[in-house]
């Protein structure tokens, strides 16, 4: 049987999320959650049309009567070859309140895999654990924070006031922070967009040891995808908001103690994923215009090869169109804030 040849979509996923983050830039600050939601979901659904493939969003935010929004169970890509289908997930903005109020560390995010490549839990949030190459398979979920932490300070060789854990500022954490304070390790509180310090407990220098706490299933599945390339490790178990999902995702037969790793979450032979900063972050610049201008910082990665690119872009505005999928054609950035 002749194999099966998946289509090299590095650069193609990149413009994908420079398109999302150049358009989410144009209402930086704006206030309007729903605009600058609604204008970057636009432009990367119209610029994963342009891409020779066959995707299928497999883990969205919404759902098919979320009217214009990029959905689970939606078709990408322009479904005229012969290329296998590939499975998609995204995230326009992880961060949205953040770029919306021009906030640190809003990201546009996209990762393609093979068929099947993706798993899709059954719940809207998970707890996640999210550790470097050097505590890959060493930490447990299922363990305390406490046991945890003197784990991680045996496998470093350090002290706990050495290690740096960044978890969302939620009621829900008061729990996982008394501990951490309480061992003496240092704390970094988020408010909002947990892929950043995911990804980042594997980035050299990123000055974040240990990711933990409760957060969205689609955000823990998009840090996997750049975790399975950086030889990190995310852990997440199902954690359901209330008696009745937890009833739900019972009777399909799932288990709430089982605990799913990188490779269950996201796995095939290529696996390609793709971050375009909004607003600057932890891992990367965010959009800025000068003059005629504008500047995006991207980093992306592919498993297959074990390539980590950051790519920075000049964008001259004269030129730079970008295609929205509610108008089915390409306008310039220029004069898109005037049309929507």
């Amino acid at each position: 049987m002749d194999k099966i040849i998946y289509p090299e979509l590095t650069m193609d996923l990149v413009r994908v999320t420079e398109a999302s983050a150049l358009l989410s830039s144009l209402y930086l600050g704006c206030g309007n959650m729903e605009k600058i939601k609604a204008v970057s979901i636009d432009a990367m659904r119209g610029m994963l049309d342009y891409i020779d493939f066959k995707g299928k969003i497999v883990i969205s935010k919404y759902d098919k009567d979320s009217s214009g929004m990029l959905y689970t169970g939606e078709k990408v890509g322009t479904w005229k070859n012969d290329f296998p289908e590939m499975d998609i997930a995204v995230d326009p903005i992880d961060g949205v309140k953040l770029a919306t109020f021009g906030l640190p560390n809003a990201l546009s995010v996209v990762i393609a895999t093979v068929k099947g490549g993706i798993t899709l839990l059954p719940t809207f949030y998970s707890y996640k654990l999210a550790v470097g190459p050097e505590l890959k398979g060493k930490l447990d979920i299922r363990k305390s924070v406490k046991e945890n932490i003197k784990i991680a300070c045996e496998t470093l060789k350090v002290n706990p006031s050495n290690l740096t854990f960044v978890l969302l500022n939620r009621q829900r954490h008061e729990e996982i922070i008394e501990d951490i304070t309480q061992s003496g390790a240092r704390i970094k509180l988020i408010s909002d967009g947990d892929i950043t310090p995911a990804i980042a407990t594997s980035v050299p220098n990123s000055g974040v040891d240990i990711y933990i706490g409760i957060g969205g299933t689609l955000e823990g599945i998009l840090a996997a995808g750049a975790l399975s390339t950086l030889n990190g490790e995310i852990q997440m178990k199902l954690w359901p908001r209330d008696r009745n999902e937890s009833h739900l995702i019972s009777e399909k037969g799932w288990d709430t103690e089982k605990i799913f790793f990188t490779e269950d979450l996201i796995n095939g032979e290529d696996i390609i994923f793709s971050s375009t900063g909004i607003t600057d972050g932890d891992l990367l610049d965010g959009v800025k215009f000068v003059k005629e201008f504008a500047y995006t910082h991207t980093l992306t990665m592919r498993k297959k090869s074990a390539t980590v690119r950051k790519i920075n872009t000049e964008h001259n505005l004269k030129n730079k169109t970008i295609r929205l999928k509610s108008l089915e054609k390409d306008e310039k950035l220029i004069e898109l804030r005037k049309i929507l």
